[in-house]
């Protein structure tokens, strides 16, 4: 059985409000931004602060804050994990 994340859903970005950065830990941006990023301790999606370390859903997709940027996780979708 897997274990499910508990995950608030957060739902799309708006643009017109403050986001962190959404990027995969495999891509050659996250090792670019590793090396710039601050020390943050909070990511915000749509203008609400989240702690480093919490997830949240964005649609179907699993997000993590690690150091005020969102990894991609995974699946929120409980048919599709």
């Amino acid at each position: 059985m897997t274990d499910r994340i508990p995950a608030v859903q957060v739902g799309a970005p708006d643009p017109e409000l403050r986001n962190s950065p959404i990027i995969e830990e495999s891509d050659e941006v996250y090792e670019i931004a590793a090396q710039t990023m601050p020390d943050e301790p909070l990511c915000y999606f749509n203008g609400n602060a989240y702690q480093h370390e919490q997830f949240v859903c964005s649609g179907s997709e699993l997000l993590h804050c690690t150091r005020g940027v969102w990894l991609r996780e995974g699946s929120c979708d409980p048919d599709n994990p």
